[in-house]
């Protein structure tokens, strides 16, 4: 009789054993998919993280030009960037903030030429008191970078309250030294929660005289250099890349290079580890199970020794026994990850929620580092390439728990076992 159909003879004519042996696979199949779901969520969580967190690099150069800027923000390592270039500028229609107090000298002084301080930049969102949470739009957008050559200003709180001034409403301002008048459309109000100094302070250094437009449009009101540049990284090994670039537009000596990789460790760390602890699992529970399974057959060829020895006798070759405890394993098997995949469509989000879902809590707003929102949990998906990594798992372990007690059979000689079971 051909060893397949003998085997599925056997498992039917041992429904219990077989019943038991099923439900072992299903848990072992189970828990490895879950293993390789949770690293597949992992990955594709950490990927999102290092996309919406990434590492924020910090470049200070005195020499450094909006054109310097946008040329290292090509890198291949950069997802997002923002020069910052500080100009001052004056009004024409609109009534800057002044100081209550008097000047010193007790005189009250005569208006500053410049009093907007009006900052060019290209990504308002990689600004330190956005990222930080403490700064935020209360009317309106920020400026993105698909605002490049656009007129358009985002104003602080207090001078749009003395102004009476809304979002898309239009304001005038004008060079340092009055030649260049540029009307600006106002996108957007934020507030900044730093207080009006208590002694006199010049009209430009007062934070409600503060101005955010594009760099093209801060480069029309005055001259001067980026004061800095923040460049946000997918993750800290990048860095070094970065580095290299910045040194190679600005020169190995002169410039100032800070990584701020806090909020990257607070959440992408405990990221990675999950997939590391789900690797982890994936490795014991393949070895547990072969081990078991290992366990498992030995006794089922122990109890069969009567069935094996009158095989034997009747001519037939050993590496075919062998074959049929294969193939009655590798029967269970099969069905078992078919379970398995169903129970990993129905419970394996909850599971990725529970171990990868967002925190309410902030961890980088606490240790100093930019508050850049939790991470969405992802989504936790059942694909044809994960069962097939379970299956082909599950095949191993198969091959492993009955190649290894099928040694013994070898070594069985059918007088011997005839003669002990008289």
């Amino acid at each position: 009789m051909n060893f397949v159909k003998r085997a599925g003879m056997s498992l039917g004519a041992r429904k219990s054993k077989t019943a038991a042996l099923l439900a072992i696979f299903v848990v072992l199949c189970t828990l490895l998919l879950g293993g390789f779901l949770l690293q597949a969520a992992a990955a594709r969580q950490e990927a999102d993280a290092q996309r919406v967190i990434g590492v924020d690099v910090t470049v200070r150069h005195k020499g450094l030009t909006p054109a310097l800027a946008d040329e290292l923000g090509t890198s291949d390592v950069v997802n997002r960037y923002n020069p910052r270039l500080a100009v001052r500028a004056a009004a024409r229609g609109l009534a800057p903030l002044t100081s209550d107090a008097p000047q010193p000298g007790g005189e009250a002084g005569e208006p500053d030429q410049g009093p907007l301080a009006v900052n060019g930049v290209r990504d308002a969102g990689l600004l330190l008191p956005f990222s930080y949470g403490s700064t935020k739009i209360t009317a309106g957008r920020g400026i993105g970078p698909e605002d490049a050559g656009r007129d358009i200003a985002l104003i602080e709180r207090r001078l749009a309250d003395r102004n009476d001034l809304a979002v898309g409403d239009t304001i005038r301002v004008l060079s340092a030294d009055g030649e260049h008048p540029m009307p600006l459309k106002v996108v957007g109000i934020f507030q900044d929660p730093t207080r009006d100094p208590a002694s006199w302070t010049p009209p430009h250094a007062l934070p409600g005289n503060t101005l955010y437009v594009p760099v093209a449009t801060a480069q029309q009101l005055g001259t001067g250099t980026v004061g800095e540049a923040v460049y946000r990284i997918g993750s800290p090994d990048r860095a070094e890349h970065l580095h290299a670039e910045a040194e190679r537009l600005l020169g190995e000596n002169g410039f100032d290079f800070r990584v701020n990789d806090k909020a990257y460790q607070d959440q992408v760390r405990p990221i990675q580890q999950v997939g590391v602890f789900a690797g982890l699992i994936v490795r014991v529970i393949a070895l547990a199970g072969a081990l078991i399974l290992g366990l498992v057959v030995t006794l089922q060829i122990r109890e069969r020794r009567t069935e094996l020895g009158v095989l034997l006798a009747m001519g037939e070759r050993k590496w075919k026994l062998i074959g049929q405890h294969a193939v009655e394993v590798a029967a269970v098997a099969l069905p078992a990850v078919a379970v398995a995949a169903l129970a990993g469509q129905l419970a394996g989000q909850s599971v990725g929620d529970a171990l990868l879902g967002p925190h309410d809590d902030k961890p980088s707003a606490r240790h100093g580092a930019p508050d850049t929102g939790a991470v969405a949990a992802p989504t936790v998906r059942v694909e044809p390439g994960t069962v097939g990594k379970v299956a082909g798992v599950g095949l191993g372990i198969c091959m492993a728990s009955t190649v290894v007690p099928g040694i013994g059979i070898l070594r069985l000689h059918p007088r011997s076992i005839l003669t002990d079971s008289e």
